[in-house]
């Protein structure tokens, strides 16, 4: 038996999560009307099918620049997609405008962690190691201590881990997919530069 749903909660769930129309009326009516479980269904949905887009080539794309108020501070950002006529879409100008709008703000060094140099993570750790050592910690749980610091810098300092500015509950990585899954294609954030005035 199919739940009613209303016109408003469609619009409601559209507007949290871009996804299209029908896409939100059957998650609310596979989730008995509960906005948050229809959200989780949308973004479980959004990520199998990023996952599947994830293979394709992304050579097209836009270099999108971001300058903050007050002139002191600017991204550029190159965000490839699989055709010009995505790129010229304005949901994929708005998605570059908030992953330069992310950089600027939360300043990540890489977009992925696998661009992160070894002998940079491999300091981290011995810091972490020495930090836990020099608090007490019992030698049996160093690695643990150590691999649960190195998460949270990572999620610092990489693009795709950390928390969207604009949306505490997403992840930059989580936003991406939504916009593959709207957008019906595979997208990349390719390289960035912060510019910051006097750095």
């Amino acid at each position: 038996m199919s739940t009613a749903i209303s016109a408003n909660l469609v619009k409601e769930l559209r507007e949290k999560t871009g996804a299209g129309m029908m896409e939100c009326k059957k998650a609310l009516q596979s989730s008995g009307g509960d906005i948050e479980k229809a959200v989780q269904t949308l973004r479980e949905q959004g990520q199998a099918r990023a996952a599947s887009k994830a293979g394709r080539t992304a050579k097209e794309g836009i270099v999108f620049s971001y300058i903050h108020p007050g002139d002191r501070l600017g991204v550029l950002l190159e965000l490839n997609c699989e055709t010009d006529f995505v790129a010229r879409t304005e949901d994929f100008r708005n998605l570059a405008k908030d992953l330069a709008m992310q950089i600027a703000a939360a300043s990540p060094l890489v977009v992925t962690r696998e661009e992160l140099p070894a002998e940079l993570v491999e300091k981290e750790r011995e810091i972490y190691r020495h930090q836990a050592k020099n608090e007490g910690k019992p030698e049996k749980i160093l690695d643990r201590i150590v691999e649960g610091k190195l998460e949270k810098y990572f999620q610092e300092a990489v693009l795709m881990e950390q928390i969207f500015v604009k949306d505490q509950n997403l992840t930059v990585k989580e936003l991406l997919n939504s916009a593959v899954a709207k957008l019906g294609e595979n997208i990349v954030p390719r390289r960035f530069v912060r510019f910051r005035l006097g750095e």
